[in-house]
C-alpha cells in the first residue's frame, strides 16, 4: 500500500522532460515514470546502502562465491528455457556449465567453465515467449523490478512461479534469508555502472527504455540465422 501511495503522489508530479521524443513503444510514458522515481527512491535510500554494506563487510573472494553459486543455478533455467527456443546446442553447453561447476566448482561455487570455454547464456520465460512470436507490447516500468514490457511482466511472473529454490525450502526464514542475499547479489553486479549511470548528464528514463528495448530484442533474435551470440562475462573474472 505504501508503494501505491508512493506511485499515486509522483504519478501527478512526473512529466515528460521538454524536447523529449515520445516513443510509439511506450504509450504509459507518464505512468511509467513515476514508478522509475519510485524505484529511483527504493534503489538510492535501500538497496544502495545495503549493497554498500554487503561491500565493506565481505570479502570480494566471499561475493564471488555467492555470484557464482547464483549464477551456476540460473544455469538450469537457461538450459530448459534454450530447449524451449529450439538451440539445443546452447542447452547442452548449459548443462555442461551447470555438472562441472557443480561437481568440480564446490557446488557452484567456483565458476571452471567459464575459463574452460563455456560460455554463459542468460534466459527467461519473457525470451521463450518472444522466441515463440508472442509480440512485446507495450513498455512497462514495474515496481521493484524496473524495466519491462507487457510479454515479459508475463514471463517475470512464470518465472517467479517456476523457481523452486525457495519452495523447497520449507525454513521461512532461511528461505527470506537466500531471497534477501539473490536480491543484493544481483544489485551490486550493477553498482558501479549505476553510479556511472547517475553521474551521466542524460534523461536516465529515457535510457534506459531504450537500452532495455534494444537489449531484449537483441537476446530474442540471438541464435537465429546469423546473429552474433551474446557473450555474457564473470565480472569477476575480467
Amino acid at each position: 500500500m505504501i508503494l501505491l501511495g508512493l506511485v499515486a503522489v509522483l504519478f501527478g508530479c512526473a512529466s515528460i522532460p521538454a524536447g523529449s521524443q515520445p516513443s510509439p513503444q511506450d504509450p504509459w510514458e507518464s505512468f511509467n515514470r513515476s514508478v522509475f522515481e519510485v524505484n529511483e527512491v527504493l534503489d538510492a535510500y535501500l538497496l544502495k546502502p545495503v549493497v554498500a554494506g554487503y561491500r565493506f563487510v565481505l570479502p570480494e573472494f566471499v561475493r564471488e562465491g555467492i555470484y557464482n553459486f547464483f549464477s551456476n543455478y540460473n544455469d538450469i533455467y537457461t538450459a530448459l528455457y534454450n530447449l524451449l527456443q529450439g538451440k539445443p546446442g546452447y542447452a547442452f553447453g548449459d548443462f555442461m556449465r551447470v555438472a562441472v561447476n557443480t561437481t568440480m566448482g564446490l557446488g557452484g561455487l567456483l565458476d571452471l567453465a567459464t575459463p574452460g570455454g563455456l560460455e554463459k547464456h542468460k534466459e527467461d520465460w519473457g525470451q521463450t515467449l518472444g522466441v515463440w512470436g508472442v509480440p512485446s507490447g507495450p513498455y512497462v516500468v514495474l515496481p521493484f523490478f524496473g524495466p519491462s514490457n507487457v510479454r515479459d511482466t508475463v514471463g517475470t511472473v512464470a518465472d517467479l512461479e517456476s523457481d523452486y529454490l525457495f519452495k523447497l525450502l520449507p525454513n521461512v526464514a532461511l528461505r527470506n534469508s537466500i531471497a534477501g542475499l539473490r536480491v543484493v547479489n544481483a544489485r551490486h553486479t550493477y553498482y558501479e555502472a549505476g553510479d556511472l549511470l547517475d553521474g551521466a548528464a542524460i534523461d536516465k528514463y529515457t535510457f534506459m527504455r531504450d537500452a532495455y528495448i534494444q537489449r531484449r530484442e537483441y537476446q530474442i533474435n540471438e541464435g537465429r540465422d546469423d546473429a552474433e551470440p551474446v557473450i555474457y562475462e564473470n565480472p569477476y573474472q575480467e
